[in-house]
This record gives C-alpha cells, sequence and structure tokens, in this order.
C-alpha cells in the first residue's frame, strides 16, 4: 500500500531529520525553486542564501535604524544637560524664566518658546512673565495631564508667542508644584512636522517637571 505524505509531514520528517540533506547532498542541486527574486528556478542551496541574505540585510537595516536611535537619544541628552547647566548658573529670581526659555531656544533649537505664570509672588507682579492670563487658558493649562505636542489649533497660549500667525506646530507644557499647576510653557514652530502628535512625550514630561521645578519660587 503506498502511504501519502501532505507537505506537512515532508516538513515535519526533514525537522526530525536535520543531517537529511547531510546524507543525501546530491538532492540539494537537484531540487528546483522558484526565486521570488528572479521568478526563475533555482536549486535547494541558491535559495537559501537568497534567505540567508534577506535576513542578513534585514538585520542590517534594523541595526541602522538602532544607531539612528541612539545617536538622537543622545544628542537629546547631551542638550537637556546643557540647559541644565545654564538653569544652573541663572542668577535666579526673575531671570530665571528668561534663561529657562532662552535656554531651549539655544540648546533644542526651537524656534519660539514663551512661557506664563499666574498666582506670583508680589514682587513678580510686573514680570513679563506674569503678564495677563484668561481664565480658559488656566483651566486648559490645569486640565493637560501630559504635554499637548501637535498642531495650533489656535490655542490662546500660542498667542503669547512673537510670531503666533506663523506657528503651525506647538507643545504645550502644564508647569505645576504639589499638584497645583501655576503656569504653562509654550513651544511652537512653523514646520507642521516638527512637534507631531505621534512624538514620544517621555522626554517633554521630563522637561516640565524640570521647568516646574526651577520657577516654583516664583509662586505666591
Amino acid at each position: 500500500m503506498t502511504v501519502t505524505l501532505d507537505s506537512a509531514a515532508v516538513a515535519q520528517y526533514l525537522a526530525d531529520h536535520p543531517r537529511f540533506f547531510e546524507e543525501h547532498a546530491g538532492l540539494l542541486g537537484e531540487v528546483k525553486l522558484s526565486s521570488p527574486l528572479t521568478g526563475k528556478a533555482v536549486s535547494l542551496q541558491e535559495r537559501q542564501m537568497e534567505v540567508m541574505r534577506a535576513k542578513y540585510n534585514a538585520l542590517e537595516l534594523r541595526m541602522a535604524e538602532l544607531m539612528r536611535v541612539a545617536n538622537d537619544n543622545t544628542v537629546i541628552l547631551n542638550n537637556f544637560h546643557a540647559w541644565h547647566l545654564a538653569l544652573l548658573k541663572s542668577s535666579g529670581g526673575a531671570a530665571m524664566a528668561r534663561d529657562l526659555v532662552d535656554g531651549l531656544v539655544t540648546h533644542f533649537g526651537v524656534p519660539q518658546a514663551t512661557l506664563r505664570l499666574w498666582n506670583v509672588a508680589p514682587e513678580h507682579a510686573d514680570a513679563w512673565f506674569a503678564a495677563g492670563v484668561a481664565e480658559d487658558a488656566r483651566l486648559f493649562a490645569s486640565s493637560l495631564r501630559a504635554p499637548y505636542c501637535g498642531p495650533n489649533n489656535d490655542f490662546e497660549a500660542v498667542r503669547w508667542l512673537a510670531d503666533a500667525e506663523g506657528m503651525r506646530s506647538t507643545v504645550l507644557l502644564p508647569l505645576s508644584s504639589d499638584g497645583v499647576t501655576f503656569g504653562l510653557l509654550v513651544m511652537g514652530s512653523p514646520d507642521a512636522e516638527r512637534f507631531s502628535p505621534v512624538m514620544a512625550t517621555d522626554f517633554l514630561v521630563q522637561l516640565g517637571q524640570s521647568a516646574s521645578a526651577a520657577l516654583a519660587h516664583l509662586r505666591g
């Protein structure tokens, strides 16, 4: 009686007998497969080389992507460090707000940045960063549970920037201390893709925490 083997049984047999083609080396040149690259019939050895080559190319691409991400992270880390050093060198007081904003432009290449604080100490009531903020903007800042990163949807806060009309993407970072929101940090760019909704916000969260800690002493 002839036993009919299906492809799964053949595959399982070869898996169970890894030395099969060593014992029947002649079959390697006789078995012909269709190449997905050329469409021509190739030997099993040639097809195996194509598969290995494709895997190698995929690994090369993956490695290149990992290297790019690592380099990008190194740049961000170095910029973050330089920004922190600038804050440590600040004379403090009201100057801290200006040094913080200027540092974002200098070290991160942010086209425009500014901030507003409310309920500040009396001695800072006339400072530029304490300029009037509508109640809606304060409520919006308090409602943010994560940084806003995306298109400029005509936010009031974006109008605080020098060239508000030219800003196509923006970042809005709430500033808080002891669970109370006391300000909003704004960054804007004329590039619609600079601040995209698909961007990871972990770094922005840390930036907001650092800014909040640096500015908390200006509260009333």
